[in-house]
């Protein structure tokens, strides 16, 4: 590790509590001899972040590179990162979101977890903080939280870019891009990921890599959370569906079931706000396989109405804005 170079990308979109996100980072435990560097991509369609960034920069003991990578698009954003983390040389690549914030030890407990297991990117936890109007089963469920999945075999079957750290040498990830079909639905990272995985990659666990993110009241609600559940079912059936006819079929059929059974788990929980709700969330996902596998097109959860596609990759400019200490 030593000599290593990391980079943090941070996506950010009409978001002014990026400011304390970087000051989180600037906090840091760097492992030694490793060197760091803050990427950030602002995927307004006008550089609207540029002065939050530039004045949180200037109290940062490393250097920050401010992106505008306009499209309302995440993965326009994601991939702005990634090729400039690669233009600069970087090793490993860290991303977090812009309502998070780290502890101290985060990006020495992701290496330190990188080093350990040999995995081209290792996920590490998201604790939600709510507000004192978020509903109680909320706060009990802990539902807001990001987790990694862990088989019993010890593996790791999806990934996400709130708490993770890749490295960039990795030939599973080698010219691996975020798809900007993805971008506005939002799935992004769990196909990418996928594709890794497909490759021969492998997805660690970092347990002691804590980040901590505030819950705005917009998303404390279980609406906010059934219509997130459904395009995760959604993106869930793009990735496995078999080709059209009897195979997909019976994947319909199998979702259904779930579906099914979902609501009458939920109906016999009718005095349990948890645990009736719990069963409304996984019922929401399994809906949104079904839709996804008979041609319903993905939902828009980021962004609102956004530039078409073709014209996604024109606009990124790089804005040095603070001094590095590397």
């Amino acid at each position: 590790m030593s000599g290593a170079r990391i980079a943090i990308g941070i996506c950010t979109y009409r978001r002014p509590g990026v400011a304390a996100t970087l000051a989180s980072i600037g906090a840091l435990n760097w492992p030694d001899g490793a060197g760091g560097i803050v990427i950030v991509a602002d995927n307004d369609e006008t550089p609207s972040a540029r002065a939050t960034v530039e004045a949180a920069a200037r109290a940062l003991p490393l250097p920050v590179c401010y992106l505008h990578a306009p499209a309302r698009n995440i993965s326009v954003a994601r991939n702005a990162i990634l090729e400039a983390a690669l233009a600069r040389g970087i090793d490993r690549l860290a991303f977090i979101d812009d309502d998070e914030v780290v502890e101290p030890g985060w990006i020495a407990a992701l290496v330190a977890a990188q080093n350990r297991t040999g995995a081209e990117a290792v996920l590490g936890p998201v604790r939600a903080e709510h507000g004192a109007d978020a509903p109680a089963w909320m706060r009990k469920g802990a539902v807001h939280d990001t987790l990694p999945t862990i088989l019993p075999d010890g593996s790791i079957k999806s990934g996400y870019t709130c708490n993770v750290l890749m490295d960039l040498t990795a030939p599973a990830l080698e010219g691996l891009r975020f798809d900007p079909m993805r971008g506005r639905s939002g799935g992004e990272d769990t196909a990418f990921f996928e594709t890794m995985l497909r490759r021969g990659g492998r997805l660690g666990h970092a347990p002691e890599a804590l980040v901590r993110e505030t819950v705005p009241a917009d998303r404390a609600r279980l609406g906010w959370l059934l219509r997130r559940r459904f395009r995760m079912g959604q993106t869930h059936a793009s990735l496995i569906a078999a080709p059209t006819g009897l195979a997909r079929a019976r994947q319909g059929a199998t979702a259904l079931a779930k579906v099914a059974a979902c609501a009458g788990m939920a109906a016999a929980a009718l005095h349990d706000p948890l645990r009736r709700n719990n069963a409304l969330l996984r019922g929401a996902l399994h809906v949104g396989t079904l839709s996804a596998l008979f041609g319903a097109r993905p939902i828009t959860i980021y962004g609102g109405s956004a530039p078409a596609l073709s014209n996604l990759d024109s606009k990124t400019d790089t804005y040095p804005v603070s001094r590095s200490r590397t």
